[in-house]
Formats: structure tokens, C-alpha cells, sequence
């Protein structure tokens, strides 16, 4: 090559490496302006978690509540969901019940709950939302100590409590975390319980950490309880195949549940968080029934061979490899876990050597989600904290009650910065914060935040700022379930590629909006989008515009837009 040919190569690389750190510029610059604002008290939501504590120090009382987004009216906006306790026989106080606050379209939500008939008094714990029926209505599902309770959603504004006509009343137990999935691929949503542990107001044991006064007991104190998949057998009604689907183990003590497709393989497989015992990964045999790998692929333990006190957990591909890691929130000094899915069957906890270990040490996480905050195109990570121990700090110093949350982004390369202290004041109070989801509740093509905390109020995080487009993706299954859920969708936009699947459940005792947001950056189309539905089929569309929520159907393409509202 002569010196003009050099020259012109140099040249050239100059104007790539100038352009690239405009870009680079560009995309620090976007994201600093960005922070969440506390919008709860100016959206008219006023709830408060009632746990039910009288001075005995039960167990459910230190576990908090879940949260969830339901488009329970299918006018395109996300309303909420509040799961409440209620106070403990012999010691009624007041009556609680769980919330449904209906989205105006203005930022503000209005209190629907006697209205749509939610107004049922039980101990609920989490939540499960899903098209159990495919009517095409998202219905409810309740976690509780004691009886758990379907609601079915009329398509009219109100519900049907339908536990006992679905064969889902009884057995009472302690449960926790539940999720929607369609484990044979038959286009009907099965339902998945995790339960914590054996524990009844009677056979509540005394513990204590100084000494000298009760305190909550680890669940080493008790015995453990097996998860349930209940089969949903296409007429209303469901029936427990736990033993029959290899997933019944009444050592587990499970506080989370994410669905993801851990071998990519197109069938959707289980991972449970549990709390003092090895945390489950049920990998799905296609013929029914699941395989417990959670050992020999390394998400059962710490990387020091401990069982870990697992609370809330959460799946995605956050580095675009193609293949979805792992979350999960673990107890005070044990920090966060991020097993990276190496592709081959083994995962590899990543955060003992990242800025997510230093900076979750101290904390005590529950919620937790993967959510692009800043739509730039990569996953960052959010993550609910408190501790149970009022008063921890008698014992360590270090430790505190009240935390304020983690927000992580994701910096490319398998990096993530905590821009915590980035995210405002009010985002950054230390709260006893439990249950934790994601919506876009604005319809700006910018993921919201909502939290509850146990014994007190529900927090609304509005985002705001940022600069970057988005492309929401809805979805409607025909020959698959009606929600699409378990499905993959790729997004490539600039020669970025991203690969989001719709599930159910996850984070902590809570689920987040069913719908996919994908983060373009700077580019104001998705040059392709590709859709693989658990029925098998693959649809392709090209071209899409940004700025904007579509609506795609199985089989038909895009059915219906809608662009985003203008602040």
C-alpha cells in the first residue's frame, strides 16, 4: 500500500474514533439528564401495607408484599396492583385488602378496588398476572399464608374470585412467588407456586438476637415446602402435577421464580431462589417434565459452596450473547449473585468481581429486575433493599434497616456502574422496600418503577429525562397462549441485537407489565424484529419505526399502533 493509501486508512481512522467517542459522548451525556422522580402521592396512590405485627414477631410479617402492572381494562395503559396483608385472628384491628389503581391516562390513578371486586381479605404475599382462559383479559393470581386465590377477570371491569370452581382451594400453606407458563407448549397457561416453609401461628418458634427480645427466625428453623405446577387443563380448571413434572422437593424454603430458556433450546425452564437452601434450575425434558440442574450448572451455591438466603431473582441476556443469566438477591454480607450463562450448561457468578458485589454487600435485596432504563439497548439492573431486623444495627453496626435501592447500568462488556446516587433524592431514601416492577406507566417509551415496602407505602418512580428511542412490543398468540408469553423476540436495530423473552412473574413476590421495551439509542427504526412464539412459529417484520407500541398477532403481523404521548 503506497502513502496516499496510509494516509487515507489513518485519516479515516480518525474520523472513526472521533465519531465513536461522539457517540460514546453522546450516550454519557443522555443518561446523566436521566432520573426518577417520586410521582406517588401526586397520582393519587395512597397505600399502605398493613403486615399484621402485634409484638409476637411472626414470621410473614418480615417478607413484605408484591406489586404488579395489569392492563385489567385493555385500554393500552398499565394500572397497579397492590398485594396487602391483613392483621392476624384474635388481633383485628382494622380490615386491609389489596389494591387496583386504575390508570387515567393524565398521571394520575384512581382507587377501583370494591369496584372491580378485589376487596377480599386474606395474608397475600405475591402476585401472578396472565391470560389463564385466553379470553383475552389478564386474570389475577394471589399468593397467601394460607388459601391462595385465582380471580378471574370478566373483560367488563370486575372479577370473579374462581379459586374452588378452578380446583385451586386447598392445601393452605405459606406461599410465596408465583408465574404463569406455558411449560408443554400447548397454548394454555400452567401456574407456578413457590412455598417458603412449614410455619403456622402455632408452631412459631422464639428466636432472638440479643438475647434478650423475640426477633424473626432464619427458615432454618423450620422445614421446608415443595414448589407446585399446577396444569391447566383447558376448561377453567387445574390440577397438581408437581410430582409428575419432577419438580416436588419439600427441602426447598422459595422466595423467587423467573422463567427463562437457560439452553435456548425453545422450551421455557424454571429457576427458583431459595432462602438457606440450594436454589433450584428445573430444565424443561419437552415432555412434561423437568430435570433439577441447578448443582452441575452452578447456580446452585455461592461460589464458595453456601447456600445463600435467596429472595427475589430475575433472567436476561445482558451482555447479547444470546443466552439469558441469572439474578438473584441474597441476605445482608452475601451480596448479589449475576450467573453469567456461559452457554454450555454452567453459569459463572460474575459479581464477586464487579461493582454489583462491592456495592450489594451490606444490602439486603428482594425485588430485583433486569430493565433498560436509560434505552440504550443494554439490560441495567434494578434492585428493591431492607432488611427484617428493625433493629440490626444493635448487632451490626454496618447494617441497616432501611436501605435505599441499587440501580446499575450497564455499561457493554459484561461492566455495570451503580448510578445510584445519580437518580435524585427521593429515589435515593433508604426504605424497607420488598416487592418490585416495571412498567411503562406514562406511555413515553420510558420504564417506570414501582415498589412497596413492608408496613408502609408504595413508592411510584416516574423516569425522567434521556433522550434515546424505544419500540414497545405487545403480543397476541393465536395457535400459542393468548398473552404470547414464553415467547422470544429479537430486535436488531444499527447492528445492535437484542433478545427479550415475555415471562410471567420474577423479581420479587411481584410481575412487571406484559410487554417488551426495547432501547434503539439513537436509531428511529428496528431494521428487524423477529417473533418466536412457543407454538413453533416465527414471524418477521422490517422496518419499524420507533416512538411508538405495536400490537402483533401470531400468524398476522403488526395489528395495531399506538405512538407514544407527548410530555
Amino acid at each position: 500500500m503506497g502513502p496516499v493509501g496510509r494516509k487515507f486508512l489513518s485519516a479515516l481512522a480518525v474520523v472513526f474514533l472521533v465519531s465513536s467517542l461522539a457517540t460514546l459522548h453522546a450516550k454519557k451525556m443522555s443518561s446523566s439528564q436521566i432520573h426518577f422522580e417520586d410521582v406517588t402521592r401526586t397520582a393519587g396512590i395512597h397505600f399502605i401495607h398493613n403486615n399484621g405485627t402485634f409484638g409476637k414477631m411472626w414470621l410473614p410479617e418480615a417478607l413484605g408484599s408484591g406489586v404488579a402492572f395489569i392492563d385489567y381494562n385493555k385500554d393500552g395503559w398499565p394500572d397497579i396492583l397492590l398485594i396487602n396483608g391483613k392483621d392476624w385472628p384474635g388481633h383485628v384491628r382494622r380490615h386491609t385488602y389489596m389494591s387496583l389503581y386504575r390508570n387515567n391516562h393524565d398521571g394520575t390513578f384512581t382507587d377501583v378496588t370494591r369496584q372491580a371486586g378485589l376487596d377480599v381479605e386474606m395474608y397475600g404475599m405475591g402476585v401472578a398476572v396472565g391470560d389463564y382462559n385466553n379470553d383475552g383479559c389478564d386474570d389475577i393470581f394471589v399468593t397467601a399464608v394460607g388459601q391462595n386465590h385465582l380471580f378471574r377477570n370478566n373483560c367488563n371491569g370486575t372479577f370473579t374470585d374462581v379459586t374452588k370452581q378452578a380446583g385451586l382451594w386447598g392445601p393452605n400453606e405459606f406461599s410465596t412467588s408465583a408465574a404463569w407458563i406455558d411449560y408443554e407448549r400447548n397454548g394454555r397457561l400452567d401456574l407456578l407456586v413457590a412455598n417458603y416453609v412449614q410455619w403456622t401461628p402455632q408452631t412459631d418458634i422464639y428466636c432472638t438476637l440479643d438475647g434478650r427480645t423475640k426477633s424473626y427466625c432464619t427458615p432454618q428453623s423450620y422445614n421446608g415446602a415443595s414448589l407446585r405446577l399446577w396444569r391447566n387443563n383447558g376448561d377453567g380448571t387445574f390440577t397438581d402435577v408437581t410430582k409428575q413434572a419432577g419438580l416436588y422437593d419439600p427441602t426447598s424454603k422459595s422466595l423467587g421464580i423467573t422463567i427463562f430458556d437457560a439452553n435456548n433450546d425453545g422450551w421455557p425452564d424454571i429457576f427458583i431462589s431459595n432462602d438457606t437452601e440450594p436454589n433450584k434450575l428445573y430444565i424443561n425434558n419437552h415432555d412434561g417434565t423437568f430435570t433439577e440442574k441447578a448443582v452441575m450448572s452452578g447456580v446452585g451455591f455461592s461460589e464458595n459452596g453456601v447456600a445463600r438466603a435467596g429472595m427475589g431473582t430475575a433472567a436476561a441476556d445482558y451482555d447479547h450473547s444470546g443466552y439469558s443469566s441469572l439474578l438473584i438477591t441474597n441476605f445482608s454480607n452475601q451480596m448479589l449473585a449475576l450467573y453469567h450463562n456461559e452457554g454450555n450448561g454452567l453459569f459463572v457468578d460474575e459479581a464477586p468481581h464487579s461493582e454489583i458485589g462491592r456495592s450489594s454487600l451490606l444490602t439486603l435485596g428482594f425485588g430485583c429486575f433486569f430493565f433498560d432504563y436509560d434505552n440504550d439497548g443494554w439490560p441495567d439492573i434494578f434492585v428493591a433493599n431492607g432488611h427484617i431486623q428493625s433493629d440490626i444495627q444493635v448487632v451490626q453496626r454496618q447494617v441497616h434497616y432501611a436501605e435505599p435501592p441499587l440501580l446499575f447500568r450497564n455499561l457493554s462488556g459484561g461492566k455495570f456502574a451503580d448510578v445510584t446516587s445519580q437518580m435524585g433524592t427521593a429515589f435515593n431514601l433508604p426504605r424497607v422496600d420488598r416487592g418490585a416492577a416495571y412498567a411503562d406507566v406514562f406511555n413515553d417509551g420510558r420504564l417506570d418503577v414501582l415498589i412497596s415496602t413492608n408496613a408502609g407505602p408504595a413508592a411510584l418512580f416516574r423516569n425522567v429525562g434521556g433522550t434515546n428511542e424505544s419500540l414497545r412490543i405487545k403480543l397476541v398468540g393465536t395457535k400459542s397462549n393468548r398473552d404470547g408469553l414464553d415467547s422470544v423476540v429479537r430486535v436488531t436495530a444499527g447492528g445492535m441485537t437484542q433478545d427479550k423473552m415475555l415471562t410471567s412473574g420474577s423479581s420479587y413476590l411481584s410481575s412487571s407489565e406484559l410487554a417488551l421495551t426495547f432501547g434503539l439509542g439513537q436509531n428511529t427504526r428496528a431494521d428487524k424484529v423477529e417473533i418466536r412464539w412457543p407454538s413453533g412459529q416465527i414471524d418477521h417484520l422490517a422496518n419499524v419505526s420507533a416512538g411508538q407500541t405495536i400490537t402483533i398477532k401470531e400468524g398476522a403481523g403488526i395489528v395495531a399502533t399506538s405512538p407514544y404521548a407527548k410530555n
